[in-house]
C-alpha cells in the first residue's frame, strides 16, 4: 500500500442550480489486488460529505465507487463505465432516491507507483430532484 496525496476536482453544471467548481487536495492510499487498483481518501468540508471515506476500484475502463461513512449519499455506489447507463440509489437521511448516471467518457491513466490521473464526465439524474453533468479529476502527486 503506497500513501500519496490527490488533488480532486469537481465540476457541476445543472438546469436549476448553474455551475460550481470544487477542488481540494487530500491523502489518499493505492493498492492493488487481483487486477483492479484501488485508491482509498477522505472526504473533507469541502466536498460537502465530511466523515465520509471513498473507495474507488480501477479495472480497466471501468471505475466503481463506493461511499461509506457519515453524511449525505453515505452507503452508495455508482459504477462508471463509458457509454454505459448505471442505476441505483442515492442515499440520504431523509430515505433514497433513484439515481442514473450516464458515462459520456472515462480515461484512467493511474500506475501502481502513483502516478497518473483519473476524468471521468458523467449525466446524472437523481429522479424529480436534479439533472447535471459532472466531472471529476482526480491527480496523483
Amino acid at each position: 500500500m503506497k500513501e500519496i496525496f490527490v488533488k480532486i476536482r469537481g465540476q457541476q453544471a445543472s438546469d436549476t442550480d448553474g455551475e460550481s467548481t470544487m477542488e481540494f487536495i487530500t491523502e489518499a492510499k493505492l493498492y492493488e489486488r487481483g487486477d483492479a487498483m484501488y485508491l482509498i481518501y477522505e472526504e473533507t468540508e469541502l466536498s460537502g460529505i465530511p466523515g465520509c471515506k471513498t473507495r474507488l476500484r480501477l479495472k480497466g475502463d471501468e471505475v466503481h465507487m463506493k461511499r461509506i461513512g457519515q453524511g449525505a449519499g453515505i452507503g452508495h455506489e455508482i459504477h462508471f463505465e463509458k457509454g454505459k447507463r448505471y442505476e441505483g440509489f442515492y442515499n440520504t437521511p431523509f430515505g433514497a432516491i433513484e439515481l442514473e448516471v450516464l458515462t459520456n467518457k472515462l480515461e484512467n491513466t493511474l500506475s501502481p507507483d502513483g502516478g497518473g490521473q483519473i476524468d471521468i464526465d458523467y449525466s446524472i439524474s437523481l429522479k424529480g430532484l436534479l439533472e447535471g453533468r459532472n466531472k471529476l479529476n482526480i491527480t496523483l502527486m
